[in-house]
């Protein structure tokens, strides 16, 4: 029996069991079945990985097999063996036992773990969370650090051959990234958040803005994409109730060079000052230390977060 993709093993699991199934239930019958040691590979959470490949296989392919289903608990089923009376009743079913909460109650920092998921498996990225208070904000002013900061290794994509010639020679194509983080986004905050993200974010190769709750609003949405193409500032609007349909409303304008001056400054705060001696150990060791940088939650954890404070 040959090596399986996540997309095959969930494919195969559906055709076996023939009704909708979560991502996570999936990947608990797979384990049952022993189908878990057919993957090529697996990482540290695999059934985060098998729903953000199934979510992204039902978004962007239209010869997808899968169709989503419901959204309390979301549930992927096969195209092949949907029945639409079913599916219905399913839909249907959960919008009964659900009562819709209010707004949540979230804190800024309750959006973090959800930026380390997405930064995670979309932008192939490790995260640090900065904690301002430990920084002295008098000497060079307020909007000197960013919420969170990212780091992307080739270590991953490369081949070991071509790693360690990259470190030999000082062209390792690492990329680093700068968010800051708002609940929520609107013309009352745009500007002020904005000029923040543009002034926290020069040093780094990408700055985005990240916000749970971003204006519709028109005129809103073409003052974002202005301000976006003009200052090279990307958006990133977080989805707390489905992770994997957290995206990049507009992309950011990526930077060839490192602001090195403001890069030194920043390392008067200690977790910027770990992050840039853990790249270093990374690249030198050849090994990406996850356990080093932002704990990258699964979805039933991030769900957990935001429930605890309805």
């Amino acid at each position: 029996m040959g090596k399986l993709t996540f997309i095959e093993l969930a494919k195969r699991i559906l055709e076996e069991e023939k009704k909708p199934l979560s991502a996570t239930d999936i990947w608990d019958i797979a384990k049952t079945k022993g189908y878990d040691n057919l993957l090529h590979s697996q990482g540290k959470t695999p059934w985060a990985t098998l729903g953000a490949q199934l979510y992204c296989n039902v978004r962007d392919r239209k010869d997808s097999p899968f169709i989503k289903v419901g959204t309390r608990p979301k549930l992927f089923h096969l195209k092949k063996l949907a029945n639409n009376d079913e599916l219905k009743l399913i839909e249907q079913a959960q919008d009964e036992n659900v009562i819709l909460p209010k707004q949540p109650e979230y804190l800024e920092k309750d959006l973090h773990p959800f930026l380390a998921y997405y930064a995670n498996f979309y932008l192939k990225a490790y995260t640090k969370t900065i904690q301002h208070s430990k920084s002295d904000k008098k000497e060079f002013g307020e909007w000197i650090h960013p919420d969170m900061i990212g780091c992307y290794f080739p270590i991953d994509d490369w081949k070991p051959e071509v790693v360690e010639f990259g470190a030999a020679i000082g062209g390792m194509a690492i990329k680093l990234f700068s968010f800051e983080i708002k609940r929520e986004l609107t013309f009352g905050n745009l500007r002020e958040s904005f000029f923040q993200t543009v002034s926290n974010s020069s040093w780094a190769h990408e700055g985005y803005l990240v916000a749970a709750e971003i204006s519709v609003d028109e005129d809103f949405q073409t003052e974002l994409r202005r301000l976006s193409a003009s200052f090279g500032i990307g958006v990133i609007k977080i989805n707390i109730e489905e992770p994997d349909s957290s995206e990049i409303l507009f992309p950011a304008r990526t930077g060839e060079t490192l602001d090195w001056d403001t890069i030194n400054k920043l390392t008067m705060n200690p977790d910027f000052k770990d992050f840039l001696k853990r790249i270093k150990i990374d690249i030198s060791s050849k090994e990406i230390r996850k356990e080093k940088y932002d704990k990258v939650c699964n979805q039933d954890e991030l769900v957990k977060i935001i429930k605890k404070n309805t």
